[in-house]
């Protein structure tokens, strides 16, 4: 792997566009979308020289960026498989079957947690909440979510995915946002 970096062509264009939205003088505070774009383009992690280049970049203490970094856990500071699996931990998940997707999907990828496949298809973390508490349990995979899912269907899409398919994202069950399980109670006529 070569250690220097520097922002391509589409990249630096999005950084541009990002730095307009900071007042002048106020460019480090665009550390944490530049670390994004930085990580996308660097294969889904930070490496030490990627880091520096955007603390560069944006004429910050390397340190400072490091700090910014560690913190945040949406930014990987070792190589993720091409499928980077987070799984929500938190109560609502725990108590709807997190485990039962843990043993998922070490059994479908082979890896346990904090791991990546041997075939480099996968990293699979566990992750405090994803925001979907009332669709739970549920998955983050890259960008994409995935929730209302059983060891079933979160094995159907680990297996897609496996095979280089787009499974579909949001909830795998069908229903719309946070709507009851069950299906709407109320306001189920329009106008009403």
């Amino acid at each position: 792997m070569s250690d220097t970096f520097a922002f391509d062509a589409a990249t630096e264009e999005r950084a541009r566009t990002i730095l307009k939205r900071y007042p002048e003088g106020r460019s480090q505070s665009a550390v944490i979308p530049l670390l994004d774009l930085a990580q996308r383009q660097a294969g889904g992690w930070l490496p030490v020289h990627v880091i520096e280049y955007v603390a560069s970049y944006l004429d910050m203490p390397k340190i400072r960026v490091l700090e910014v970094a560690t913190f945040y856990s949406m930014f990987n500071l070792e190589p993720v498989g091409k499928n980077f699996v987070q799984l929500c931990r938190t109560t609502p998940c725990w108590l709807r079957g997190s485990d039962d997707l843990r043993a998922v999907a070490k059994n479908v990828t082979g890896c346990g947690l904090g791991e990546t496949s041997a075939d480099g298809l996968f990293t699979v973390v566990e992750v405090e909440c994803l925001g979907a508490c009332c669709n739970a349990p549920m998955v983050q995979i890259n960008d994409d979510y995935y929730e209302d899912l059983t060891a079933e269907n979160f094995k159907d899409v680990l297996e897609a995915l496996k095979r280089g398919e787009d499974p579909k994202t949001g909830s795998q069950t069908g229903r719309t946002g946070s709507e009851p399980e069950d299906g709407l109670t109320t306001l189920t006529a329009e106008g009403a």
